[in-house]
């Protein structure tokens, strides 16, 4: 099964790191066909920074077409991948508008990565936007900004009060991350620039179900991330699960069972991740077995059992419990371009993929980082310094090195950010291009849309929802809670697609 050039068919289902490095692997050895629902490739460890105004989308994201046109062998198909037909080896996919499209293959890799999880709450993601794609990054900086500036002409002080609270829930890199970025917004980026509120005062709160933030890191830089968090003005509760979220505030439970209301205008999830659709799609297809998380089991070899022409990469498999980092991703998209490489040159000797772990790093405040590797374990300054080099090498392109690095100096040395704009309109395309018909939408149908636009406005303060995503809630009793809405708030680590 080969085209008729005689080169064998190899589709990759993804273009994040995964993706993208199979595909650097395969370089003129095989005929490749990469879907992916979006157009580009995007460095989501930096999407904190676009949300919060350090980074404009562009700097963080590649189009795919641009990265690969030298790439003779690659077709980029912009589509949404839903079925496998395993048998005749095609992969089922929607074109935008939700026409069908087929793709034949000989060897298969999915690297679909991995969706927020609300652990079995996706009613929350209405009130409490997680953030995994660009859209998600615009959406809550529109929140953030748009909170200060609602808060500026509130005349009710309990209402600018909940304009000024932000709430996180999950301190895994991502949410310490976010935190640390709110608070430095408030107390150095807009501090001089509001004449009737002190953005200062602005509350940031930190939930998470473990003991300490960045629990990953071990003990030590644990405790030093909490510390820099505590001099930041970030208020940590640790110990506590989020068990509802509404419009305009969030019930938090702690380790006594005590339930406390916490008014905000802007809830942030950063709690957990699950695998997509496809993953299910996938297992339904070839009988492989999923974890808790819908992440695919497989081989070795990266490969489902039975099925040597599928690979499974990144953070949709699941394999010695790797952590779901940009490390893995790139390190099995490499092995699985290599491996589909070396079967088509006839070498069917196979060593089994090794992780190589390089160390995490999370970045707190200006100045304030923190990296595991190994035995190396540093803060503050120098681990600060290091974050910068890791993050500039993984960069894609080095447009966005270099304008990365001119952003970061305006940025850490004269407090300046550039990338603060945002809409004050609903933006009524943000649906499901994929299954939603073109053309323009029905009013009531966007009203009566399930909530994956988590900023949609609502009936009782239209104009206030367009802008933060939330009304403030007026004062309420307390509320009963059935004992299976809990939730554990995880530590996720930085997901790589």
């Amino acid at each position: 099964m080969t085209e008729q050039n005689g080169r064998r068919r190899v589709v990759i289902v993804g273009g994040g790191f995964a993706g993208l490095f199979a595909v650097r692997a395969l370089r003129g050895s095989a005929s490749v066909t990469l879907i992916d629902r979006s157009a580009h490739h995007l460095f989501q460890p930096l999407l904190y920074q676009c949300s919060t105004g350090i980074l404009s989308e562009g700097k963080i994201a590649a189009p795919l077409r641009d990265l690969f046109k030298k790439h003779k062998n690659v077709d980029c198909i912009l589509g949404e991948v839903f079925d496998f037909d395993v048998e005749g080896r095609r992969v089922l996919a929607r074109r935008v508008g939700g026409e069908r499209m087929e793709f034949g293959y000989d060897d298969l890799i999915v690297a679909g990565g991995v969706r927020q999880s609300y652990f079995g709450h996706p009613e929350f993601a209405r009130w409490a936007p997680g953030m995994k794609t660009i859209s998600d990054a615009l959406a809550i900086r529109r929140r953030v900004y748009g909170a200060f500036e609602m808060a500026n002409t509130a005349t009710d002080p309990e209402e600018r009060s909940t304009y000024l609270t932000f709430v996180l829930v999950g301190a895994g890199p991502t949410g310490v991350e976010l935190a640390g970025q709110i608070r430095e917004v408030a107390t150095k980026t807009l501090r001089a620039e509001f004449r009737d509120i002190k953005p200062e005062d602005a509350r940031v709160l930190l939930f998470d179900g473990g003991s300490a933030p960045l629990a990953m890191f071990g003990p030590k830089l644990s405790q030093k991330a909490a510390d820099t968090l505590d001099k930041l003005g970030v208020e940590q509760h640790m110990g506590s699960i989020v068990t509802h979220v509404d419009e305009g505030y969030v019930l938090v439970r702690d380790h006594d069972g005590q339930e406390t209301r916490y008014n905000a205008a802007t809830v942030l999830w950063t709690a957990g991740v699950e695998a997509p659709p496809i993953a299910k799609a996938l297992a339904t297809a070839t009988g492989a077995k999923q974890d808790r998380s819908g992440r695919i089991l497989v081989e070795k070899d990266l490969t489902i059992p039975d099925h040597p022409e599928i690979s499974v990469l990144g953070d949709m498999m699941s394999l010695d419990k790797l952590p779901g980092v940009a490390e893995v991703a790139m390190q099995s998209g490499l092995y699985a371009g290599h491996r589909v490489r070396h079967r088509i040159s006839g070498n069917m000797t196979e060593k089994p993929f090794r992780y190589h772990d390089l160390g995490s790093a999370a970045y707190i405040s200006r100045g304030k980082a923190v990296v595991s590797a190994g035995p190396l374990q540093v803060g503050g300054f120098i681990g600060w310094w290091i974050w910068l080099f890791i993050h500039i090498m993984f960069l894609t392109g080095y447009r966005n090195r270099l304008g990365a690095m001119l952003t970061w100096w305006l940025a850490f040395t004269r407090d300046v950010r550039r990338e603060r704009t945002f809409t004050t309109q609903q933006i009524a395309t943000l649906r499901d291009v994929y299954t939603d018909p073109l053309g323009p939408i029905d009013p009531e149908q966007a009203a009566a849309a399930p909530d994956s636009v988590p900023d949609k406005p609502t009936a009782a303060a239209p104009e206030t929802a367009a802008l933060t995503g939330t009304a403030p809630a007026a004062p309420q009793a307390h509320v009963n809670l059935p004992s299976d809405s809990v939730q554990t708030a995880g530590n996720p680590r930085k997901t790589a697609e």
